[in-house]
């Protein structure tokens, strides 16, 4: 079993920055796949971003630009750096890894970020 475990969200105004971050334990070794996914209220779940583990990335449209996500193996943790945030980035933000982009089962437990003035 893999546990992740999400940080650093909170409040902040429109066009500011927060970094996400998330620390996987447990069988680390079968992570190939880690990525961000968001569920903002009355909306389904959608994908933000993955890395895999060699660095490639991939982005939503709608974040393209503004968000960057990267990785550190050695600490086994993927960071979610969120620049320029509008207040429909407000949501819950999930970390979500696994094996291949297609088969990534384990979820943390959310974070809220809420973008207000």
């Amino acid at each position: 079993q893999v546990q992740l475990v999400e940080s650093g969200g909170g409040l902040v105004q429109p066009g500011g920055s927060l970094r996400l971050s998330c620390v996987a334990s447990g069988s680390i070794s079968i992570i190939s796949v880690m990525g961000w996914h968001r569920q903002a209220p009355g909306k389904e779940r959608e994908l933000v971003a993955t890395i895999t583990r060699g660095g490639t990335v991939n982005y939503a449209d709608s974040v393209k630009g503004r968000f960057t996500i990267s990785r550190d193996n050695a600490k086994n943790t993927v960071y979610l750096q969120m620049n320029s945030l509008k207040p429909e980035d407000t949501a819950v933000y999930y970390c979500n890894a696994g094996p291949t982009m297609t088969i990534r089962p384990y979820w943390g437990q959310g974070t809220q970020v809420t973008v207000s003035s």
